[in-house]
């Protein structure tokens, strides 16, 4: 289906693919990870026919092989609308009947034209796809949370989670032989997670995923290729995600005892090359003025052949240190945060009574009476749209409620973490964010956001032309610096690869205050939260996990 040899690829100086080597067969689902930046992007590219390799190649099987290639670029045309693009990703039946009846009659009159053949045969494939989907479009615009808007819409007027899960519906429903997706969980809620799930286990074609949805790969992965940040090398790995994590701490296990073992060898045959070395200058010098020609002859034989076994000692050495050496297991790739210690807010953190959240004219949320403590972490989910974001900015202040109070407890300093970071100053680098918000001299500006990673010249990249991680990474150390202790996170792991991920709920962990995150990763959740507000508008229902355990 998909087989891919020695591919290389380079920007610039800057080594991003090295001898990627793989293939996709029918029926299997690989999830592709690695740090952002790692080139996992840059590989479905090449694939897509996007970019170009610098060496190697790849084909499909058969040639002519349909693939489905989700973006995280989305790509849509200027005259787009919701129906017109659906059309154009189904295929629009009555234009394919229209024009296979074309070319059947020129072909009867032609029936020696080789390419018009072929051009028949090809729309006759066109139609057969079209044919199996119909009728398929509205229920995964339904389950993608698009039912709701005119097929009339123009595709600009959507919002860019809109638009993510457009294209998503758009590429699966193309009827694609082969699938090529990045990051195709953003945007996407428990429910949406839930459908896209169901969909791949009735796909029978092979699939190659980019994602950083921990559960997400556990449910539908049925290998791992992991692509090294150092190496710019890829490595199967066979099941889910959690087997790969089963896999790696093995692997990691071996090397450690392996490296352990070496450096024991390698000690032990220092001190054998030290000793013969010793031996063979004993001998040659303490017979040497005796004038017994023959303890001379014995003993200088003998000390040239220690000499030899210590040099093969050291040839030895020398070869566990270069080609055969064992690496010392280095730590894993990982962002560095560390949540300073703040002061302590009173026992209750929140409180929210009798309220009504929502805009003048379109209330979306109701009878709203939920409380938070000091300590709790809380999981705000529930469907796209449906006004987790709209809560949060009540509770900021940036927006009134309709009706009820929301209030803080005393001593609670409340930092808020956006789902664009639409808080970060656009024109400002990192630097002059930094510097506002702490005073801090810019050697300790630097040292302090190359914990996350934004290192040399990226200090002066503008904010509003930083990547979404990149903003990511930046929007947490604001509010690491500032000592918060009652944290409003929405959508905090978008657009973090999963060892950031991992290293965030470790430091949430460590984190001594109060926490209120949107989330729908449940890797997330189910390691991080004590209780969970699940809003099913126009209510939020409170489930306490802490109990339930």
């Amino acid at each position: 289906m998909l087989s891919v040899h020695h591919v290389h690829k380079s920007y610039g100086i800057e080594k991003i693919l090295a001898d990627i080597t793989f293939s996709v067969n029918p029926g299997e689902c690989w999830g592709l990870i690695g740090p952002n930046g790692s080139g996992k992007s840059t590989l479905l590219r090449i694939l897509a026919g996007e970019e170009t390799a610098d060496q190697g190649s790849f084909e499909f099987s058969p040639p002519a092989l349909r693939f489905g290639y989700l973006s995280q670029g989305l790509k849509f045309q200027a005259e787009d609308t919701l129906g017109s693009f659906l059309t154009r990703m189904e295929g629009d039946l009555p234009a394919l009947e229209s024009l296979l009846g074309q070319l059947a009659e020129r072909l009867a009159a032609n029936p020696e034209d080789r390419a018009l053949l072929q051009q028949y045969d090809r729309t006759l494939e066109e139609l057969l796809h079209a044919s199996a989907n119909a009728g398929q479009s509205l229920p995964a615009l339904a389950a993608l949370g698009l039912d709701g808007l005119p097929l009339t819409l123009p595709v600009s007027a959507l919002s860019g989670g809109q638009k993510t899960r457009l294209a998503l519906a758009g590429v699966l429903l193309s009827n694609p032989q082969l699938l090529l997706l990045d990051e195709p969980t953003n945007h996407l809620d428990l429910e949406m997670l839930a459908w896209l799930e169901e969909w791949i286990s009735h796909y029978r074609g092979g699939m190659l995923v980019v994602s950083h949805d921990r559960a997400f790969l556990d449910q539908v992965a049925t290998g791992i290729f992991e692509l090294d940040a150092a190496t710019h090398r890829l490595k199967a790995y066979a099941g889910n995600y959690s087997a790969y994590l089963e896999q790696k701490v093995a692997e990691r296990d071996r090397q450690r005892q392996e490296y352990t073992d070496q450096q024991s060898e390698i000690a032990r045959l220092r001190e054998s090359a030290v000793h013969m070395r010793g031996l063979a200058k004993f001998r040659k010098g303490g017979k040497a003025d005796t004038g017994d020609k023959f303890a001379k002859g014995f003993f200088a034989n003998r000390g040239l052949g220690t000499v030899r076994r210590a040099k093969n000692i050291e040839a030895r050495i020398d070869k566990l240190l270069t080609t055969d050496r064992v690496d010392k297991p280095g730590r894993s790739w990982q962002m560095k945060i560390e949540f300073s210690k703040g002061m302590h807010s009173a026992r209750h953190v929140l409180a929210i009574e009798d309220a009504e959240i929502g805009y003048p004219g379109n209330r979306l949320l109701e009878g709203l009476n939920l409380h938070i403590q000091y300590g709790d972490r809380v999981a705000l989910i529930g469907p796209n749209g449906s006004g987790k974001t709209s809560l949060l900015r009540a509770i900021t202040g940036q927006l009134q409620p309709l009706r009820g109070e929301i209030r803080l407890g005393s001593n609670v300093k409340l930092g808020y973490m956006a789902q664009e970071q639409e808080e970060l100053p656009p024109n400002q680098n990192a630097l002059q964010i930094m510097d506002g918000l702490t005073g801090w001299n810019q050697t300790e500006i630097r040292s302090f956001l190359s914990k996350y990673l934004i290192k040399g010249d990226d200090v002066f990249i503008p904010a509003g032309k930083l990547s979404y991680g990149e903003r990511s990474r930046l929007s947490l150390a604001c509010l690491v610096a500032q000592g918060y202790n009652f944290l409003l996170l929405d959508e905090p792991l978008n657009h973090l690869d999963i060892p950031s991920r991992a290293r965030f709920e470790e430091a949430l962990s460590n984190f001594e205050g109060t926490i209120l995150t949107v989330a729908h990763d449940r890797y997330f959740i189910e390691n991080y939260a004590s209780k969970v507000w699940e809003l099913i508008p126009p209510a939020i229902r409170e489930i306490n996990l802490a109990a339930a355990r």
